[in-house]
């Protein structure tokens, strides 16, 4: 099993910046892809960005060009640098992780866009 802990959430004012972090620990194997959901209350999950061990990035085209994943393999760390935010933005975000026999969720960490 893998065990994911997401933190850097927060309230921030339109225009701001935030980055998360999603700390992986337990069994992770050597190919897998880690990305981040968001969830509104009132909406469903919503992918937003991922990124694979070697490095293919993919975003969704909600945040193309204002958010930016990356990751720390030796950490087994990924980050989300997300910039110029809009309220539409807020939400719980949430870390998954991902290989070819197994998936799991983070417990999420909530952002707040609003002035």
């Amino acid at each position: 099993q893998v065990q994911l802990v997401e933190s850097g959430g927060g309230l921030v004012q339109p225009g701001g910046s935030l980055r998360l972090s999603c700390a992986a620990s337990g069994d992770i194997k050597s190919i897998n892809d880690m990305g981040w959901y968001r969830q509104d209350p009132e909406k469903p999950r919503e992918w937003v960005a991922s990124m694979d061990s070697g490095g293919s990035t993919r975003y969704a085209h909600s945040v193309m060009g204002r958010f930016t994943i990356s990751r720390d393999n030796a950490a087994n760390t990924v980050y989300l640098q997300m910039s110029n935010l809009e309220p539409e933005d807020s939400a719980l975000y949430y870390c998954r992780y991902s290989d070819s026999n197994y998936a799991n969720w983070g417990q999420g960490t909530l952002v707040t866009v609003s002035s």
